[in-house]
């Protein structure tokens, strides 16, 4: 009971604390965190930076490895085989490139197509989409939705002038740790042939 009593006035003086410095015209903790939070941003190259009033980006987005630029990639696998495929993948040593960033999602028709855009538009320069084979799907049908959707997708990225090669989809499944690899081998080498993404990725990351 004494502990309990102890701890509730300890929480009780950091409230008032904090009500008095926000009185006072000085942010708490609290608020210092989220304002600060909230500025933080991540490069290309995994080191973070607070963003500035007259460059967001502070003029570091861009993938810099010894002075030649190297493309960011978005994979986004499925859970039931192709992220089980990279697994397999890096098991066996077998190497991809290490900008390609993966992103497990529970089905390959869980894929919002603006979650391709919304990776362009943060400087991705190329998205791939990895799924189960139709024929070993885990739900049965959701594949065949996401072919639509990524039909649907290949269309309008042509209408935005976007180059289609920037967008990919591979069906690996988890016994394919080769062939992930070797996706991700093509696709890297593809994506560095065609260049930067310029067309939607926000301005804000440019100096």
């Amino acid at each position: 009971m004494a502990r309990s009593r102890t701890l509730t006035r300890n929480s009780e003086a950091r409230t008032d604390d904090a009500r008095a410095a926000r009185r006072a015209g000085q942010p708490g903790s609290l608020s210092g965190l989220r304002r600060v939070h909230r500025r933080v941003y991540v490069r290309r190259d995994g080191s973070q930076g607070l963003l500035q009033p007259a460059n967001h980006c502070g003029g570091g987005c861009d993938m810099q490895v010894n002075g030649s630029w190297t493309p960011t990639i978005v994979a986004f696998c499925c859970n039931w085989c192709s992220y089980a495929g990279a697994d397999l993948s890096g098991t066996n040593r077998l190497s991809y490139p290490a900008n390609v960033k993966i992103i497990r999602i529970p089905c390959s028709c869980r894929l919002n197509p603006m979650f391709i855009l919304r990776a362009f538009q943060r400087g991705a320069d190329g998205v791939i989409l990895c799924g189960c084979h139709p024929v070993d799907y885990h739900y049965t049908t959701g594949n065949y939705y996401a072919r639509r959707r990524m039909t649907l997708l290949f269309s309008m990225l042509d209408f935005l002038g976007i180059e289609r090669e920037r967008t990919r989809v591979e069906w690996v499944s988890a016994a394919e740790g080769a062939k992930f690899a070797k996706t991700m081998n093509e696709f890297a080498e593809t994506i560095t042939k065609l260049g930067e993404n310029r067309r939607l990725e926000d301005l804000r990351c440019k100096e």
